[in-house]
């Protein structure tokens, strides 16, 4: 389970995040939405540990292990993921030898890429993705549905305990937008992981189910409930919130 109490995020030295608590289990889909500069990927960033992003007050926690000092890698070790907003393109560095290298890493693992080719075929078949997809060049050239289908194949060659997915649907056709959707249901389903979902929209709501979902505006949560409350953003926008 992730718990965040009372978080308070400077950055730059500018206070983002002002008194955010949240929590989300383990096997549900916890969402979290708001507008524009809210402070949404903030959140986001401070729980992998980006630098840049300055606890100044309170704590997260992940299964009861404190995270506010750990690195990135530590975190990742533990479990958590993180899919970018925007995937960075890395030429000359293969989707499959990527994975390979943070399979290995996370893991503690030494696979070759003989023993490493198993595990990948196994997850791009889960997800209908072409095999030839393994060997581009990490986010070259790829689309925006691609890049997308790049960040889910990380999550089920990983297989995190957590996976944080920030505008996973940000710019994606509905046919994208789908195949996103599909894999994250599957691999949830196959890994029981919690899932927290960052997004400005309803639609990949459509495709997958929320437990709890949060609103924040202005760096805090002002409203938690359930898929009603998507309802109503869908309908009234985000012009009812307080500050």
């Amino acid at each position: 389970m992730l718990e965040i109490k009372n978080l308070y995020v400077k950055v730059d030295g500018n206070e983002i995040l002002k008194g955010v608590s949240l929590t989300a289990k383990d096997n549900e889909v916890t969402v979290l939405m708001g507008p524009n500069g809210s402070g949404k990927s903030t959140l986001a960033n401070t729980l992998m540990g980006h630098p840049k992003f300055e606890i100044t007050k309170g704590e997260i926690k992940f299964n009861d292990i404190l995270l506010n000092e750990l690195s990135p890698e530590e975190r990742a070790k533990l479990g958590l993921f993180l899919s970018f907003q925007y995937p960075q393109e890395i030429s000359g560095v293969s989707v499959r030898n990527f994975l390979r290298t943070a399979y290995n890493a996370i893991k503690g693992t030494k696979l070759t890429p003989v023993e490493f080719k198993k595990i990948i075929e196994e997850k791009m078949e889960l997800l209908k993705v072409d095999k030839s997809f393994a060997d581009r060049y990490l986010n070259e050239g790829f689309s925006g549905g691609e890049k997308k289908r790049s960040e889910i194949l990380q999550l089920a060659v990983l297989e995190p305990k957590f996976a944080i997915l920030d505008e996973t649907d940000s710019g994606l056709d509905i046919d994208s937008l789908k195949t996103v959707a599909q894999g994250v249901n599957k691999i949830k389903e196959k890994i029981k992981s919690g899932v927290l979902i960052i997004t400005h929209y309803k639609r990949i709501l459509d495709y997958v189910k929320p437990n709890k979902v949060y609103i924040m505006k202005s760096g805090k949560i002002v409203e938690e409930g359930g898929i009603e409350l998507v309802e109503k953003l869908e309908k009234e926008g985000y012009e009812w919130l307080e500050d």
